[in-house]
């Protein structure tokens, strides 16, 4: 389990104590990497909801391997108006089971387990959400402040079939658009075709030579 405390580097280069927001619901996602796109998406999802997030009384935190200066330049390109805090060295992570090795194009290698706490005002932690699917995740997240698990659990259902519901739109759409094209082009080509014969230049036959009748 998370632990009861630690204290962080921010984007800023000063230092974040977790106790030090005890009262307030604390939001700690772990994510991989600075500006890669699973990380990216999880992270602006909460930035477009973090106003809801605010009201709550919850504070979003996300923490990575990353550098002060990598977080600076991910948290300003993306517009996130939440601190991320600098896993030095994976600490927290390993310390939480979260350093795990991954497989990549069969390339293994370590990297963070993208995780979740949800910590309450009193410091202990209400809910982990594992291995988490970045996309969707910041809406189960602020289910589960309102509902609890099971809203969160069907916040995830709702988007996973709203997502393969779109995904399975678009196959008969890419092969209605795919077929007229190739149709087109097909008859753009036979057309084209028919016009070089026609305007092709005719090879003139040789004239025909009379011959004189012969005199009986």
């Amino acid at each position: 389990m998370l632990p009861s405390d630690f204290t962080l580097l921010t984007d800023t280069g000063e230092p974040l104590t977790l106790s030090s927001l005890r009262g307030r619901t604390v939001i700690l996602y772990f994510y991989p990497k600075d500006d890669t796109s699973g990380c990216t998406q999880e992270s602006c999802d909460f930035r477009d909801l973090f106003p809801r997030f605010d009201a709550s009384n919850a504070v979003v935190l996300g923490i990575s391997p990353d550098s002060v200066k990598s977080h600076q330049k991910f948290k300003k390109k993306f517009g996130l108006p939440f601190t991320l805090l600098v896993d030095e060295g994976h600490v927290i992570a390993e310390q939480n089971g979260l350093w795990i090795e991954k497989t990549f194009y069969g390339q293994k290698y370590m990297g963070v387990q993208r995780t979740t706490y949800i910590i309450g005002p009193d410091g202990e932690v209400q809910h982990v959400f594992e291995k988490v699917n970045p996309a969707g995740h910041a809406d189960e997240v602020m289910a589960f402040l309102t509902g609890g698990v099971e809203a969160a659990l069907r916040s995830r259902a709702d988007f996973d079939a709203l997502a393969a519901a779109a995904k399975a739109a678009e196959k008969p759409a890419k092969l209605a658009v795919k077929r007229p094209a190739k149709k087109a082009v097909k008859k753009a080509v036979k057309k084209a075709t028919k016009k070089v014969v026609r305007n092709s230049p005719r090879k003139k036959s040789a004239p025909r030579r009379r011959t004189a009748a012969k005199k009986k």
